[in-house]
């Protein structure tokens, strides 16, 4: 099998943790960010540790004409489409700039894909598409029905990935994430969102004195008032990719998969973790919240064992320890 794909969003947190992860794998990797969130350092980096041979990168915008790039890298047999806009908060004052980025460039991308005769998927959705729990855990046959223009968006997608398996024969496998966090094992690639919306990371930041933390939830009805969600580390997050990738070249049929750890913590449960870990008691301060946030989310994940052979292997104090070195060495993170 040639090992050569495409990753949209290469540039990005999810994205560069999964292209280093794709490299050290052995796959040949043809990486795209239009950088208006994602950076070039991470991929710089990547290019001079495993060399232009294995990871070449092109600035584009997956609303735009990407055959010149796919003329350019014949021989991709996936893609891997991280590529998105992805803040809640944002999604519910800008929908125009959630349906456009993620709807109509995810569709042009699919398009040029299928052009190209490349009929392998990996699409990265989230549990957003879910809106508010029914039950928990959430299966994948929980209803769909998003409370936000971003989890709006990634069903749009999804369906249409769906659509595109039933008429045109593409292969995919839909992941669904929970909350992220962590960075690589060795604190060389890591998140750079300014400002972050995600928790452990904003904690680990407070801990280390890089900026003051502030909740930015509402209050919930759980046992502490604070929203209970499900955090996987992004290793144990891309591993899962690898293995869907693997799963599609061997002949899998089409699925959707929910990605997480199948267990919860509330939002000062994580705060205290990160103060155990770090050793570091850093003041809590509230400020205004985000919105579109509901009470609890846990994911089921019996099917991405059951499939995937996939089971998530890191702790939240794991997370911790990989974002403590990833910001000891990059306080700010990447730099434009």
């Amino acid at each position: 099998m040639t090992k050569k794909i495409l990753i949209t969003g290469a540039g990005g947190y999810i994205g560069s943790v999964a292209t280093y992860l794709f490299l050290q794998n052995d796959y040949e990797v043809v990486a795209l960010d239009n950088f208006s969130t994602g950076y070039r350092q991470p991929l710089e980096l990547l290019q001079k540790k495993f060399g232009q041979k294995k990871l070449r990168f092109y600035q584009a915008d997956i609303k735009n004409d990407l055959s010149n790039i796919l003329k350019k890298e014949p021989g991709i047999f996936a893609a891997v489409h991280y590529a998105a806009s992805c803040l809640v908060d944002e999604s519910v004052k800008k929908p125009e700039k959630y349906f456009d980025n993620n709807v109509c460039g995810s569709h042009n991308l699919l398009i040029t894909l299928m052009n190209f005769k490349i009929n392998k998927i990996i699409f990265s959705s989230t549990c957003a598409v879910y809106g508010e729990a029914a039950y928990v855990p959430i299966d994948e046959k929980h209803p769909t029905n998003p409370t936000n223009p971003y989890g709006e968006s990634k069903r749009m997608v999804e369906k249409m990935i769906e659509w595109y398996g039933k008429l045109k024969n593409l292969e995919y496998v839909i992941l669904r994430y929970f909350n992220v966090c962590g960075a690589s094992e060795d604190g060389l690639i890591g998140d750079s969102k300014k400002p972050s919306t995600l928790l452990v990371q904003n904690a680990v930041r407070g801990a280390l004195g890089i900026e003051p933390f502030f909740l930015t939830c509402p209050k919930v009805d759980t046992p502490d008032g604070t929203p209970i969600r499900d955090y996987i580390n992004v290793l144990d997050l891309n591993e899962a990719h690898l293995k869907a990738l693997i799963y599609l070249a061997n002949g899998g049929k089409s699925e959707i998969i929910n990605l997480g750890t199948g267990t919860g913590n509330s939002v000062l449960e994580v705060v205290k973790q990160v103060q155990n870990t770090t050793g570091v008691k850093f003041t809590v301060k509230k400020t205004t919240p985000r919105l579109g946030e509901y009470a609890k989310t846990i994911a089921k994940i019996d099917k991405a064992k059951k499939i995937l052979n996939w089971a998530p292997k890191r702790t939240i104090g794991d997370s911790v320890k990989s974002l403590i070195k990833w910001y000891k060495k990059n306080p700010n993170g990447w730099q434009k």
